[in-house]
C-alpha cells in the first residue's frame, strides 16, 4: 500500500513546529508504509517547493485564498494543489489518500481522489467538526466531506458520534497514543508553583480565562504556543496581575521537560476531541484540569485529573488552586503508544487501499456504520 496525504497541518521550513502531531504520525505510518506528503502553504510565506523530512518527500505548493472568504477555501485549496496532486499520482502511484483535517484538505482530497479513482479516508480532531455552528461558511462542504469520503476516523467516541450523525459512513473510533520515548514520568520532584498550557493562542482555547483564574492563585504560568491573540493575552496577564511567561511554539522533543516542571497542565478549551496535550501530561504524570467538552471525559482516567464546565472561570480558579494544594494520585493506566494508534489506523486504511471507491450518487444518504 502506497499512502499520499493531503493537509496542510504539517511542518515547513517557515513553520518548523507546526503540527508536530501529523508530523509523528506520518513517519510511523512511512515505516508500515511508503508515504508522501502533499501540505500546502499559504502564498504568504515563501518556501521551497519540495523538501525531505523525516525520510518522506514533502510537496509545499502555495495556498492561493481570499482573505476572510471562507466559501471559497475549499475551492482554492483544490486549485492551489491540483497540479501538485495530479503529479504525485503519476510519480507515486498511490492506492490511498489520506487527509487528517475535514475542511478543506478533506473535502479537496475527496474530489481530487474522485478525479483519480483513489480511495479516500479522512481523519476528523474535534475543532474541524466541533465549531461548524461558529463558522457557518464550512458546514455544507465539511458535512460534504464527511458523507463522500470511503471512511472517516475520528479520535474519540462523542467525534465519532457527531460524524455519524452528519451521515458519514465506516466511521472508525481510534484512540491517539504518546511516544513514550520522550513522554514519561521523571524522578519526584518539589513542589515549584508552576501552571502549564500548551496550544494554539485561538480563542476555542479560552487561554483568557485560563489568565482570569490564575488571579490571586500565587503561582507561574508558563504559555507554550503562538497564534493571533498573543498580544492579547500579555495584555490580559498585566490587567490581572499574573505571572505568564509567553515561551512561544518550541520543537516537540523540548517539551517533556516542560510538563516535568510543572505541577499542573490545564486546558480550558470550550470544544475538544482528544487532545493529545492531555495524554502528554498524563504520560508525564503530570495532573490536569481540563474542560468537561468532546471527547476529554474520556481519557480522565489515564491521569490524575479534574474536569470543570467550559467558561466557568469562577470553578476553573478552584480547580487549579485545589489540584495545586491536593493532587489526587496518579491511576495504574497510561495512555496508549503512538506506535500502536499508527497501527489501527494502518490497517483501516489498507481496508481500503484494496477497494474501487463508490461512485457517488446525489440526493441519496450513504448509510454509515460506527466501530
Amino acid at each position: 500500500m502506497r499512502i499520499l496525504a493531503l493537509t496542510n497541518l504539517y511542518p515547513n521550513p517557515r513553520q518548523p513546529h507546526r503540527a508536530p502531531f501529523n508530523r509523528h504520525q506520518f513517519r510511523l505510518l512511512n515505516e508500515l508504509s511508503p508515504l508522501r506528503v502533499i501540505a500546502p502553504v499559504s502564498w504568504t510565506l515563501k518556501c521551497p517547493r519540495r523538501v525531505e523530512l523525516d525520510g518522506l518527500i514533502v510537496e509545499h505548493p502555495p495556498f492561493w485564498y481570499p482573505p476572510r472568504l471562507l466559501r471559497w477555501h475549499g475551492q482554492s485549496y483544490r486549485w492551489s494543489v491540483q497540479s501538485t496532486f495530479k503529479r504525485a499520482v503519476a510519480e507515486f502511484k498511490p492506492d490511498i489518500v489520506f487527509a487528517p483535517w475535514a475542511y478543506p484538505d478533506g473535502w479537496a482530497a475527496v474530489k481530487l481522489a474522485r478525479e483519480h479513482n483513489l480511495p479516500v479516508v479522512v481523519q476528523v480532531h474535534g475543532s474541524d467538526v466541533k465549531l461548524l455552528d461558529d463558522y457557518p461558511a464550512k458546514r455544507s462542504k465539511t458535512i460534504e466531506t464527511l458523507t463522500e469520503a470511503d471512511g472517516v476516523v475520528a479520535v474519540s467516541q462523542d467525534l465519532a458520534k457527531d460524524v455519524a450523525k452528519f451521515g458519514a459512513k465506516n466511521v472508525k473510533m481510534i484512540y491517539d497514543g504518546v511516544d513514550a520515548t520522550l513522554f514519561h514520568p521523571t524522578v519526584a520532584k518539589a513542589k515549584v508553583n508552576r501552571v502549564l498550557f500548551i496550544g494554539n493562542l485561538v480563542p476555542v482555547k479560552s487561554v483568557d480565562l485560563l489568565i482570569q483564574a490564575m488571579a490571586g492563585v500565587g503561582a507561574k504560568l508558563t504559555v507554550i504556543g503562538d497564534g493571533p491573540l498573543r498580544k492579547a493575552l500579555q495584555s490580559d496577564a498585566a490587567s490581572w496581575n499574573v505571572d505568564v511567561e509567553f515561551l512561544g511554539s518550541i520543537p516537540q522533543a523540548d517539551l517533556p521537560k516542560h510538563y516535568r516542571a510543572a505541577d499542573l497542565f490545564v486546558l480550558p478549551s470550550r470544544s475538544e476531541g482528544v487532545p493529545n496535550v492531555l495524554l502528554e501530561a498524563s504520560a508525564c504524570g503530570v495532573p490536569w484540569v481540563a474542560s468537561d467538552v468532546g471527547g476529554i471525559p474520556e481519557i480522565a482516567h489515564l491521569g490524575a485529573s479534574r474536569l470543570v464546565p467550559p467558561s466557568d472561570v469562577s470553578a476553573l480558579h478552584m480547580a487549579i488552586v485545589e489540584m495545586l494544594s491536593d493532587p489526587p494520585p496518579q491511576p495504574d493506566v497510561k495512555p496508549r503508544l503512538r506506535t500502536d494508534a499508527v497501527k489501527e489506523l494502518h490497517q483501516y486504511l489498507q481496508s481500503f487501499a484494496s477497494q474501487s471507491p463508490p461512485v457517488a450518487t446525489a440526493g441519496l444518504a450513504a448509510p454509515h456504520s460506527v466501530e
